[in-house]
């Protein structure tokens, strides 16, 4: 199966080709990598571009770019990633080993910071994601390209679009929960603090669960 990894951008032009470099043995076998940019005002196209396959253009918004790479997607399999994410080398054919199983699934997590809160905090979401089955961006979600096609790919919702598409991959059969960790940037944490980012999240996802619109809750998230 071929890979097509997906990676939206808004302003990372310092942090893109970290991201990229780790992908190009993946290149190299035949699987392709697409940056979906939503309007940077920076260079992060012009440093994306010979790292990867295509850039392309798309509205701003994780849900809106994600769903541009997957339709100008070629591979079967499509692997949502952050900017800030790095993949640790074998991290695909781990992914592809485990959809001879599954038709979805995610990695788990591990933040950048060296704060003994943030182990707590990683292995909390980990630990969260395999018992609900749910999936958040940071995760790498992966996916059957027929599958998430079926589901009618992410929902257009400025925030918990993740969330959103896990529960409908859902119905399909639980995710596979892989033990291979990606590393993803801890920046929002530190920046607002790191009980303060729980909290915030903590939050969120339950206005998000008892019916809040995601309009609402993606306000909230920019403001911290």
């Amino acid at each position: 199966m071929r890979i097509s990894v997906v990676i939206p951008t808004l302003n990372e032009a310092d942090r893109i080709a970290a991201t990229l470099f780790p992908l190009q043995p993946l290149r190299a076998r035949g699987h392709e990598v697409l940056v979906v940019d939503g309007g940077s005002t920076d260079l992060t196209a012009a440093r994306a571009t010979g790292l990867c396959d295509r850039v392309l253009q798309a509205p701003p918004g994780r849900a809106r770019q994600m769903n541009r790479g997957a339709q100008a997607a070629h591979g079967e399999v499509l692997w949502f990633l952050h900017a800030d994410t790095l993949v640790p080398a074998g991290a695909a054919a781990t992914l592809l080993e485990a959809l001879t199983q599954r038709a979805w699934g995610r990695f788990d997590v591990r933040l950048s910071g060296p704060q003994p809160l943030l182990r707590a905090v990683e292995a909390l979401m980990n630990l969260r994601s395999r018992l609900t089955g749910i999936a958040t961006g940071d995760q790498g979600l992966f996916v059957r390209r027929e599958l998430f096609e079926r589901v009618g790919g992410f929902p257009d919702i400025p925030l918990m679009e993740d969330i959103a598409l896990s529960r409908a991959l859902r119905r399909s059969g639980p995710p596979a929960c892989l033990r291979v960790r990606l590393l993803t940037s801890s920046r929002r944490w530190e920046q607002h603090g790191v009980l303060r980012t729980i909290l915030l999240m903590w939050r969120l996802r339950f206005d998000y669960w008892r019916g809040v619109p995601a309009e609402r809750l993606a306000a909230r998230y920019r403001q911290g």
